[in-house]
């Protein structure tokens, strides 16, 4: 399974948005770039599917532009009008090479979902390995209207659970991505949210 992040050369604001390659191409939220599709074009003919984290504006801006461009099935948690599959706890998708154990981690988002397979956690946001805020074990913000700390909380330890040991690959939505102990990076961002200390300075 090879993961590319298709965003990381954008000059404004976006998450990252990660092609994942293998047996069933799948692209893991489509970002805010102009030019993604262009960038995701550059490695593939064509999309199996795309996958919503969650539906920010950083995560879905451009999402008209790639499913126009490779025509692709929409698997979202929450109602969207091109959304084709329903995304609900306990499914399992395939990304990649590998099948990935979908995981509703709401606060941030209400529609939040992680994936998490044997290997390899894709978090959204509900989990970062660092973000500006925080280094080794970030989470999501949570003072914007429709969040919530203690339902992130609650994710977070939902997400601890389903996880199985040995995952050592983590690609969230925002920062860099993680190679090495996943568990102790998640682990680190509960303590953290747990605290319910402001994330940022001016929240």
């Amino acid at each position: 399974m090879h993961v590319t992040n298709v965003t990381s050369g954008a000059e404004s604001f976006t998450c990252n948005a990660y092609l994942v390659e293998g047996d069933r191409t799948v692209l893991i939220d489509a970002g805010a770039m102009e030019g993604v599709v262009d960038v995701v074009r550059n490695h593939t003919a064509g999309l199996d599917a795309v996958l919503l984290t969650h539906q920010h504006g950083d995560h879905v801006a451009r999402l008209d532009a790639v499913l126009d461009a490779f025509d692709a099935p929409l698997y979202a948690y929450g109602d969207h009008p091109r959304r084709t599959h329903e995304l609900v706890d306990g499914d399992q998708v395939f990304a990649g090479d590998e099948a990935f154990d979908v995981v509703h981690t709401p606060g941030h988002a209400d529609d939040h979902v992680s994936f998490v397979s044997a290997t390899t956690l894709f978090s959204g946001d509900v989990v970062v390995h660092d973000d500006g805020a925080f280094d080794y074990g970030s989470f999501g913000r949570t003072d914007m209207a429709g969040q919530s700390r203690e339902t992130l909380i609650e994710s977070i330890e939902t997400l601890l659970e389903r996880m199985p040991d040995g995952v050592e690959h983590m690609y969230a939505g925002h920062g860099d991505e993680f190679h090495g102990d996943v568990r102790d990076v998640v682990e680190t961002a509960l303590g953290r949210a747990e605290k319910r200390e402001p994330k940022y300075p001016d929240e």
